[in-house]
């Protein structure tokens, strides 16, 4: 059984979340302010994870390495048995991150001054990764009902004619809003796609992170046989609190596609992950499907007590239980009060460091991300402040 009750103290271990409050939310002091913003968790990540990494730094020689089978098994066999989704080893391209690997994809496959389609509110690199590459951002709002999202697909299809759209960058589950894509809804965004000849990026990051026995189709199960190009990304990180360790990879079945990406690899001097990263990742898809299936339970306690506590307390607030993440997307609007007069109550009367809508897109305006991946007493404590910046 592993612990999720712990509190581990994380300041002053070069953790983002915890040390640098005063960098990225202006404060003067960020050290009696309760960190819920970021997307990492503040449990320790599966014993069997962390006994690999040990067992990698016991042998004391940190020479060159690479990419076995072993590895790839891992990553092929927890694709297959969770979502029936056969990968051959070929088609794996590590990466460090999915963030890297969208800069990758983008950089392969468009040119400067190319249009890149993206269904908003969504995860900022979306936005920010193609824009610092000159490439232009189309932005297709998202339909949007009490907090729930759906995907508008006449209006998508419109965008991608009226701007000549390259690319579409596709968050699947949706982060921030925790929507889990049915397969009725991915089918149809791959058939416009292809039918349109739109390369698809596919970030299943949060993939594993399903609440409430939800299921993640995967755009590559959902999209057989339509033609759509595809590449999609997934990752260990998310799911097992691994984001320090980076690591990543890109699954390609499209072997022109595959080829083109190898090659911006090799043009960027990219290499394989780093030894302890390849242990890290191997070990977890291979042994800690036991802590996954613990740690959802948990995040949903969790989410239950926020959606159970907040809204009573606070009028005018709504919070969801997401079909998947461990990230709630508060609804703030009944409030009446502005972004900047909520960040301002969080932050200086409720402590409180919770990411605001905006962050997301304009389309976020009115939301709050707050992050429950975190033991009992903490989201309580978060809860807690939240009441109090609110409070009059």
């Amino acid at each position: 059984m592993a612990n999720f009750t712990e509190t581990i103290n994380r300041r002053s271990t070069r953790s983002v979340k915890w040390d640098r409050l005063k960098e990225v939310y202006g404060v003067e002091d960020g050290s009696d302010i309760l960190p819920m913003w970021v997307a990492d968790m503040d449990f320790a990540a599966p014993e069997p994870v962390i006994r690999a990494m040990k067992e990698r730094l016991d042998h004391p020689v940190f020479g060159y390495s690479y990419i076995c089978d072993g590895c790839k098994k891992a990553v092929a066999d927890w694709m297959l048995d969770r979502y029936g989704w056969k990968v051959e080893y070929d088609w794996m391209q590590f990466e460090h991150g999915v963030v890297p690997a969208i800069a990758a994809f983008v950089e392969t496959f468009s040119d400067k001054g190319d249009n890149i389609l993206i269904t908003s509110p969504v995860y900022p690199p979306f936005f920010t990764v193609p824009a610092l590459q000159e490439r232009n951002v189309i932005q297709n709002l998202l339909l949007e009902t009490d907090g729930v999202y759906s995907v508008d697909f006449d209006s998508f299809a419109q965008a991608i004619d009226e701007n000549e759209i390259k690319l579409f960058i596709l968050c699947n589950p949706h982060n921030p809003g925790g929507i889990a894509w049915s397969r009725e809804d991915l089918r149809k965004i791959a058939k416009i796609c292809a039918t349109k000849d739109v390369i698809v990026f596919a970030d299943e990051i949060h993939a594993d992170l399903m609440l409430e026995g939800k299921k993640h189709i995967p755009m590559a199960v959902a999209s057989e046989g339509t033609g759509v190009k595809l590449v999609t990304s997934v990752a260990p990180t998310k799911t097992f609190n691994l984001a320090g360790v980076q690591a990543a990879l890109m699954i390609t079945e499209d072997p022109d596609l595959r080829k083109r990406l190898e090659h911006n690899a090799m043009a960027h001097g990219h290499s394989n992950l780093n030894a302890f990263a390849a242990a890290a990742l191997t070990a977890a898809y291979e042994e800690g499907g036991p802590w996954l299936e613990e740690l959802i339970a948990v995040i949903e306690d969790n989410m239950k007590l926020v959606i159970d506590t907040i809204p009573a307390a606070v009028p005018g607030v709504k919070v969801r239980m997401p079909d998947a993440t461990y990230l709630l997307w508060i609804d703030y609007r009944g409030t009446g009060l502005s972004e900047e007069e909520v960040m301002d109550r969080l932050l200086n009367k409720g402590k409180l460091a919770l990411e605001p809508g905006t962050k997301y897109s304009e389309a976020g305006r009115g939301f709050l991300r707050m992050n429950v991946a975190a033991p009992k007493s903490t989201v309580q404590e978060g809860v807690d402040r939240f009441i109090r910046a609110f409070q009059d």
